[in-house]
Formats: C-alpha cells, structure tokens, sequence
C-alpha cells in the first residue's frame, strides 16, 4: 500500500527545450512566474491550466508536484495517487488553450505528457 503524498515532498515535472522557452517568455511578459494547474483530463497530452503566478486560487486537495523554470505545476493529490505518481513532461503543440489559460506564445499551447509512473513508497 503506498504513502499518500503531501504537499510539496514528492512528485516529479520537467519540461521540454521548446516549452522552457515559452516559459521563459511569459514569465517575461508577466512580470513574473506563471502557475500551471493540471486539471482532471491529464491525458497523455492534455491541456495544463497556465495562470500569471498566485492568479488561481488553489483548494487544500491540491498538491504541488514540481517547479519548472520558477512556476509550479499543482494537481489534485487524489488524482496523482490514482494515476501512480507519475513523472510528467511539460510540452508544447501548435494551437490555442482552451478556456482561461495562458498560450505558450508563437501559435502554440502548453501541453502535459506523463513520462512514467514514479515508483511506489510503501
């Protein structure tokens, strides 16, 4: 049976050259970090919820699961046990985000591929 994970100890998010650089750039036209918030649909290349840092308002089942050029990606911690802890890749792909969130810039949007279940603390 494995640990529950908290807040901020465990979890695992890199980023692709492409998306680095596109973080780069908004955290240039913000002023400052962005926020990534990975939502329920965290398909192998669904859309990440991408904010100016401290804009969303994250509730107490949300947990963070890395940093990733000084913005954090959070996700429901339930949701993270239910997928095994996975290790995901922040990437780009042409196209808009939908709803609120933040475009890479350059005609693209921010995507979350998952890498590899992290493995299990028992």
């Amino acid at each position: 049976m494995s640990t529950k994970v908290e807040n901020g100890t465990v979890g695992h998010v890199t980023a692709t050259r492409a998306a680095r650089r596109a973080i780069t750039a908004l955290c240039a036209a913000h002023g400052g970090p962005v926020m990534f918030v990975q939502s329920g649909g965290c398909c192998d290349g669904s859309d990440p919820m991408c904010f100016p840092g401290g804009e969303f308002a994250l509730g107490a089942g949300d947990m963070l699961v890395g940093v990733v050029n000084g913005c954090t990606f959070h996700m429901d911690a339930d949701l993270y046990e239910a997928l095994g802890r996975p290790i995901f890749v922040l990437d780009v792909e042409p196209g808009t985000p939908g709803g609120f969130s933040l475009a890479a810039g350059d005609g693209l949007r921010f995507v979350t591929r998952v890498k590899a279940p992290r493995e299990q603390v028992s």
